[in-house]
C-alpha cells in the first residue's frame, strides 16, 4: 500500500533526523524535519561501550520523534542506525529501549548500505542525472564514498572515520594546534590509501559533499568570504588556518559558526582536507540529499515494487550460480505451507512471507563453496556479504532460516518455543525435504497446523510408503523438533480430521 506521508529515521552519529515526507507519484516532498545533536558516537568507549549518558539523550531525542510519529503506519517509517551502533558491544541492549520509546523497528545498516542509501538521496537532488559524482558523506562516526551516475552507483565505500571520532581523537577538549591538525589530517590520508586508486581510476565529473559537515563547512566559507558558495581547497586552506590560530573552534569568530558544530568541526574539517587532496578535488558542491532522503526513495521503491532488496536477491542467484528450478520448487512449497499456517494472513503482502521466499530461493547459495555442509556456508554468506537493501538484522533472519533448513536445529540462535520465526523455519525446512529428489515429480496433498504442541502435517501414508526415504526422514524430524521443545507430528491424510 502507498502512503500519502512518509517518514525516515536516522540515528547518525553525530545527530539524529527525523525526515517526512509527502508522496506525490514518484517524488517525495520534504514536509517536516527535526534534529537532535545527540553525538552518540562521542558515548562510545575505548572498549566500544556506548555509556549511559549517550544512551539517554538518544532516547529522548527519539521519545521527541515518537510523538511526531503518531498514527503513521508501520511500514511507512523506516528507521536507520549507522556506524556508532555498528560497533558499540551493547547496541542490542540499547535498540531494545530505543524500539519502545520510538513505537517502530530500527534497522543497523553496514556501511555499504549507508553510502548505497546517501547516493539514492543525494541522486535525488542533482541538477545534470547524466555526469558521473563523487559524493562524499562526512558523518559522525564513518565517510561515505560513492561514484555514480543517475541514481545507480559504480563505486562504494565507507571508511571508519568521522567528525565525532576524530574530534574526540585529535582534539581533546576542543584544543585545536598545527601539529594535531597535521596528525589528524594523516591519519584520515592513510584510511584514504584504500580507496583512492579505484577511485581517481573511475573518474567523476563533479564532486557532491552531503549531511552536517559539508553544510557546516560551505556555509562557514561563504558566510566568511572564504568561497562563494561552495567548498574549495583554497577555502579549507583559510578555515583550517583560521582554526589553528583561534587554538578552539569556539574563539574564532567565525560568522556562522553553530553551536552544536563547534564539538566536531576539527575533525570534521581534518577529514575534509584530507578528501581534497587525497582525490585532488579543487571544488565540491553542497547537496540537501542525504541518508534520509534516500531511506524515503528506497521505501517509496518498496511500494511501487522496485525493491531492491528483491535486486540483490537475483544477483546472488545468479552470483552463487544457483539452482534456480529447485529453489523455485522449494519457495512454492515453504508459501503454501506457510499459507496453511497462517491461513488469515495475505502472503502476498506479509513481510514473513517475503524473507520465507527469499531464504528458500538462497538456501543453497553455500553450495558454490562446499557441498559438504553447504548450509552452514550458505548461512556464512547471507550473514557477511554486502546485501545492498538489507539491514545486518535481515541478513541475520535469511541465515538463521538457511542454517535451520537443514541439520541440528539446535544449532539455530536460541529462540523461544513460541516465537513466529520457528513457523519460517518449519515451512523452509519441510519443503527442502520434500523436494529432495530435485526433480518436476507432483508432491502428495499436504495440510500443515500449528497446534498448541507444535507443528502437525497431515500426509497420505500409501504416499509415503513409496518414498522410504522421505518417511525415514519426518520420522528424524520428530527428534530435531524435540530437542527445541516443540512438538512435530505426522498423521494420515485420509484421517486427518
Amino acid at each position: 500500500m502507498i502512503h500519502e506521508h512518509v517518514a525516515a529515521v536516522d540515528l547518525g552519529s553525530n545527530s539524529f533526523r527525523l525526515q517526512v515526507g509527502r508522496v506525490v507519484g514518484n517524488q517525495i516532498y520534504p514536509l517536516d524535519s527535526l534534529k537532535e545533536p545527540v553525538r552518540l558516537a562521542a558515548g562510545l568507549t575505548a572498549d566500544k561501550w556506548l555509556d549511559a549518558a549517550a544512551q539517554r539523550r538518544g532516547l529522548a531525542a527519539l521519545a521527541r520523534f515518537g510523538e511526531r510519529l503518531r498514527g503513521f503506519a508501520p511500514d511507512a517509517v523506516r528507521a536507520v542506525a549507522t556506524n556508532t551502533l555498528r560497533v558499540a558491544r551493547n547496541a542490542a541492549e540499547f535498540l531494545a529501549q530505543a524500539e519502545a520509546v520510538l513505537g517502530f523497528p530500527i534497522e543497523v545498516i553496514a556501511g555499504r548500505e549507508e553510502a548505497r542509501l546517501i547516493y539514492l538521496g543525494v541522486a535525488h537532488t542533482l541538477p545534470n542525472q547524466r555526469i558521473r559524482h563523487l559524493v562524499v558523506d562526512i558523518g559522525g562516526g564513518s565517510t561515505e564514498f560513492i561514484i555514480g551516475r543517475n541514481i545507480k552507483p559504480l563505486l562504494l565505500e565507507s571508511l571508519y572515520m568521522g567528525c565525532v571520532g576524530y574530534s574526540l581523537r585529535f582534539f581533546p577538549d576542543g584544543r585545536v594546534t598545527k601539529r594535531n591538525m597535521k596528525e589528524a589530517e594523516l591519519a584520515a590520508r592513510r584510511e584514504l590509501q584504500a580507496i583512492v586508486h579505484a577511485y581517481r581510476a573511475t573518474g567523476w565529473d563533479l564532486a557532491v559533499g552531503s549531511s552536517g559537515t559539508a553544510k557546516a563547512i560551505c556555509d562557514l566559507l561563504e558566510f566568511n568570504g572564504f568561497a562563494a558558495g561552495t567548498i574549495t581547497r583554497e577555502g579549507l586552506e583559510r578555515l583550517r588556518h583560521r582554526l589553528v590560530l583561534a587554538g578552539h573552534a569556539a574563539k574564532t569568530g567565525l560568522v556562522g559558526m553553530r553551536p552544536d558544530r563547534v564539538p566536531v568541526l576539527p575533525g570534521g574539517l581534518a577529514i575534509m582536507s584530507a578528501v581534497f587532496k587525497g582525490l585532488g578535488l579543487e571544488e565540491m558542491v553542497y547537496s540537501e540529499g542525504a541518508l534520509r532522503l534516500g531511506v524515503l526513495y528506497d521505501l517509496l521503491g518498496r511500494y511501487h515494487h522496485e525493491d531492491m532488496r528483491e535486486a540483490t536477491v537475483k544477483r546472488f542467484i545468479q552470483r552463487y550460480e544457483v539452482d534456480r528450478a529447485q529453489a523455485a520448487r522449494v519457495a512454492t512449497t515453504a508459501l503454501e505451507l506457510y499459507q496453511q499456517l497462517r491461513p488469515q494472513e495475505d502472503i502476498e503482502t506479509s513481510p514473513a512471507a517475503q524473507f520465507l521466499a527469499w531464504a528458500a530461493r538462497l538456501h543453497e547459495v553455500g553450495v558454490s563453496v562446499a557441498h559438504t555442509s553447504y548450509h552452514k556456508h550458505s548461512a556464512y554468506i547471507l550473514a557477511n556479504a554486502d546485501m545492498p537493501g538489507f539491514s545486518r538484522r535481515d541478513q541475520a533472519l535469511l541465515a538463521r532460516l538457511v542454517l535451520a533448513h537443514r541439520g541440528k536445529l539446535e544449532r539455530v540462535q536460541p529462540l523461544s518455543p513460541d516465537a513466529p520465526e520457528w513457523q519460517l523455519i518449519f515451512c523452509l525446512r519441510l519443503a527442502a525435504l520434500l523436494h529432495r529428489a530435485r526433480d518436476d515429480a507432483p508432491l502428495p496433498e499436504l495440510h500443515a497446523r500449528h497446534t498448541a504442541k507444535g507443528f502437525e502435517l497431515a500426509i497420505d501414508r500409501e504416499w509415503l510408503a513409496e518414498a522410504p526415504l522421505t518417511a525415514a526422514t519426518l520420522d528424524e524430524e520428530v527428534g530435531q523438533w524435540a530437542s527445541v521443545g516443540i512438538g512435530f507430528k505426522v498423521r494420515n491424510l485420509r484421517t486427518h480430521a
